[in-house]
């Protein structure tokens, strides 16, 4: 089956950067959707980017347009998420998700989720 390995988190100030990394195996992704979602202490969980594996077109929450970019290697099978001028209110952990997904934003489009990897901003 389909296995997601994130990496790449850590405790971080607020302004610094971090770029998290999605391994996948275990599938063929051409037809697959990619990304990222994040839930806070005490939140519900958020939709934060998303890539389509065939085209690369992207989509991004509001609140990191601008400062978070998604890609993807097709040859590796890992998608990134580049997180520059990281903010206390980036503090969350993080799952790359991957799936059917024809809205890209919506969490019951993905049918795979990886462990998470905790991403702490300081202030």
């Amino acid at each position: 089956q389909v296995q997601l390995v994130e990496s790449g988190g850590g405790l971080v100030q607020a302004g610094d950067s971090l770029r998290l990394s999605c391994a996948a195996s275990g599938a063929t992704f051409s037809s697959y959707s990619m990304g990222w979602f994040r839930q806070a202490p005490g939140l519900e969980r958020e939709f934060v980017a998303a890539i389509k594996w065939s085209g690369g077109r992207t989509s991004y929450a509001d609140s990191v347009k601008g400062r978070f970019t998604i890609s993807r290697d097709n040859s590796k099978n890992t998608v990134y998420l580049q997180m520059n001028n990281l903010k206390p209110e980036d503090t969350a952990v993080y799952y790359c998700v991957v799936g059917l997904s024809l809205t890209m934003t919506a969490s019951s489009g993905y049918n795979y989720w990886g462990q998470g990897t905790q991403v702490t901003v300081s202030s």
